[in-house]
């Protein structure tokens, strides 16, 4: 990958003071999403209480019944209402789907230019999502659903960078600028939106983290997930990072996992396929 180039640094810096100045807008926490944080860290919430606002919007409620009923949590009896679906997905783990789940609703524009460019990147970080989701099943220190969420949120220091570049037609207009602005300046406006959405840390670091192939921490991390995840979306596509060596990504041997690319068996992929659904519809 090259280094930054005097215009994408030049972009960096207009940007950055956009973003200062109110003149570009980071995306905010859908409601739905902002109101479940807030009731699962009462220590008196319960399941009513979260069903009730999970309710309140009746997309995420067919979804979380989905959940509830898909292969991945094997039930014996089908579940026909919130409350059973938290029940058997759990508090915690419910809180953290819903927000996965509300976080299409800011991939959306009414410019229909940036409405494709955020549609398919999207669409790229629910495979991302899914492959993470089945990965950190394997790691017994991570869990898939936190997983899930940082393959979700690592390219959303994208949407202000779209924003930004809607009324510039010099980068607007030229896709391989575009492209490469991305890859370049999501990272580091990824980080500053986590932190701005009160983020744990371990979720913060993953836009950074994914695109710094050469880390060196101590044990395998969500970042170190994403980053594998990311790169094997990437696999047989024109895509800059399909470029990149695995045996030089070192999060490939904190996660035990193989530096050549493979199609993985059968159960793998029909998990990624399952989740892709999921977090899709």
């Amino acid at each position: 990958m090259s280094s930054s180039t005097p215009l994408i640094e030049q972009i960096r810096a207009d940007l950055l003071q956009a973003i200062e100045n109110d003149a570009v807008v980071l995306p905010t926490l859908p409601e739905v999403a902002l109101e479940i944080r807030e009731a699962a860290s009462d220590p008196d919430v319960n399941i009513a209480m979260l069903a009730t606002i999970i309710e309140n919007d009746s997309s995420i409620a067919a979804r979380i019944l989905r959940v509830a009923n898909s292969s991945l949590l094997r039930g014996l009896q089908p579940i026909n209402d919130v409350k059973g679906a938290i029940g058997r997905i759990g508090l915690g783990y419910t809180s953290t789907l819903v927000t996965t789940l509300a976080m299409q609703q800011i991939f959306l524009s009414t410019k229909e230019s940036l409405n494709q460019r955020m549609r398919s990147i999207w669409v790229q970080s629910t495979d991302v999502a899914a492959i993470s989701y089945t990965l950190a099943k394997s790691q017994l220190h991570l869990k898939p659903e936190l997983a899930t969420l940082a393959g979700i949120i690592h390219q959303i220091g994208a949407l202000p960078i779209l924003s930004y570049a809607v009324g510039r037609g010099f980068l607007r207009d030229h896709p391989e600028l575009l492209d490469q602005t991305l890859l370049e300046l999501s990272p580091e406006v990824g980080r500053r939106i986590l932190e701005v959405w009160g983020f744990a840390q371990e979720l913060i670091v993953v836009p950074e983290g994914c695109a710094d192939f050469s880390r060196d921490i101590e044990k395998a991390d969500y970042a170190d997930i994403v980053t594998v995840a990311r790169l094997q979306t990437y696999v047989g596509t024109q895509h800059l990072l399909a470029e990149v060596d695995w045996a030089d990504v070192t999060a490939f041997a904190r996660l035990g996992l193989p530096v050549t690319p493979g199609e993985g068996d059968e159960a793998y992929q029909q998990q990624i396929e399952l989740m892709q659904g999921m977090l899709r519809d």
